[in-house]
């Protein structure tokens, strides 16, 4: 049996193993494990996988994953999401549909010192349902709109999808974060507008709050101030190369710590919940990557990436209508597979296409990262709506699923964009020093 066969009974298996919900990272490993054992011998698959284990865990690049997560557990302990929250309420609350406007505008400054969908669909779930319940918003629209919108999380920086992108085919974490900003802001508007045509067709789904005087919206701006600030220091930073990605992170997380200090809202039980949930977290993320590296290394043995990149190439197509079939690939993908494990596997695969054809990989990187957020909230396995549905359990899973297709347009949208003109995830990374 050649190399290629076995690696392609190898991805079967994956996958097989992935449908019956083994934990990512060690489907990846055994795979990776036993295909190396096949084709190079036991002895070389244990070394490598030891090295690769070993190595993956000792790595400080890979501690700017824990920095980051932690930033975004300590900053929900610290009351952060709420006060964004009633900022947001207090500016557009009064509009139809304006309490998910307020949730969308919430959710994105949140992902602004989070870095994780599931942490910002739990975190805006438990603020914005109730209120919105409270109003008589309609449950699909409400539970779509968090879901959807949390998906912020892993596209406006600091982002784990980004930093694993960029371990992963040797870019700077730095540019990868800057060149989020845009898109998320892009992404940001298109989901308000969405918000609005819906409540425009349908007023009953959103109605409109009680009015607020503009000296309380000025007032409420101040719920915005610790975020802005805290995102700026950060982001920043590494724009102007005070810090590296991991220096930046840690920032992140003292920063987050003083402001609840400053609050009187950490209480030591927050803190110690806040912090084993981050470190959980990032442990997770790290196996996943560990799982990736081990894979990654059957493949090669298999040369099947090296092939399917000679035959793409190959192909009569112009070098976006290849990256149109990567991308669609992509997208399939996320119906079936966690955006995690979905990027750590297809990156290794089409990463020497993708050199070939000289795309610019911060564009890329965008790109991937949006095709991450459909696929987190894409049936059957889209984690953010299983998340809102542990929040509201009430609220059948098809009218989630429901909910968040308007703004899957507006993720299709934001995508065709982003491909037509690739300069609005291109232009702050030309500025960045680090």
């Amino acid at each position: 049996m050649n190399p290629a066969t076995i690696g392609i009974i190898g991805i079967v298996v994956m996958i097989i193993l992935f449908l019956l919900r083994m934990p990512v990272a060690f489907a990846m490993i055994l795979v990776g494990f036993a295909g190396f054992a096949v084709l190079s011998g036991p002895g070389p698959a244990l070394s490598t996988l030891s090295r690769d284990i070993f190595t993956q865990f000792s790595s400080y690049p890979l501690s700017v994953i824990p920095m980051f997560i932690l930033m975004g557990t300590f900053a929900y302990a610290s009351g952060i999401s709420r006060r964004l929250y009633e900022t947001g309420y207090a500016w557009v609350g009064q509009f139809r549909g304006g309490l998910t406007m307020a949730t969308v505008l919430a959710c994105s400054g949140f992902a602004a010192i989070c870095g994780s969908t599931t942490a910002t669909v739990a975190t805006m779930g438990k603020v914005a349902l109730p209120e919105m319940k409270r109003y008589n918003y309609d449950d699909t629209l409400a539970t779509g709109t968090v879901a959807a919108s949390g998906s912020l999380g892993i596209l406006i920086p600091p982002s784990t999808i980004f930093i694993v992108y960029a371990l992963l085919t040797e870019q700077s974490i730095g540019k990868l974060f800057v060149a989020g900003v845009l898109p998320g802001a892009l992404l940001t508007l298109l989901f308000i507008s969405t918000v609005f045509l819906v409540c425009l067709r349908n007023p009953s789904l959103g109605p409109a709050g009680p009015p607020t005087t503009w000296r309380h919206k000025l007032k409420a701006v101040s719920g915005l101030t610790e975020t802005v600030v805290l995102f700026l220091f950060v982001i920043g930073g590494l724009f102007l190369g005070w810090f590296s990605p991991t220096q930046a992170g840690a920032m992140g997380a003292v920063g987050a710590l003083l402001i609840g200090l400053a609050r009187r809202e950490l209480t030591w039980r927050k803190f110690v919940s806040a912090t084993k949930d981050g470190l959980r977290t990032a442990c997770m993320v790290i196996f996943i990557i560990a799982g990736a590296i081990v894979f990654g290394h059957f493949m090669t043995v298999t040369r099947i990436p090296f092939m399917l990149a000679d035959w793409m190439t190959g192909l009569p197509l112009p070098p976006m209508a290849i990256i149109g079939i990567i991308a669609f690939i992509f997208f399939i993908g996320g119906f079936f597979m966690d955006s995690m494990a979905l990027t750590v596997l297809l990156i290794p695969i089409f990463y020497p296409l993708l050199i070939s054809l000289n795309v610019d990989l911060i564009w890329f990187g965008v790109i991937v990262v949006l095709l991450a957020e459909m696929g987190v909230i894409t049936p059957p396995v889209g984690v953010n709506v299983f998340v809102m549905k542990g929040i509201a359990p009430d609220v059948p899973l098809e009218s989630i699923f429901k909910g968040i297709l308007p703004f899957l347009v507006a993720l299709i949208v934001c995508l065709i964009i982003l491909i037509a003109f690739p300069q609005i995830a291109t232009f702050l990374p030309g500025f960045a020093s680090y």
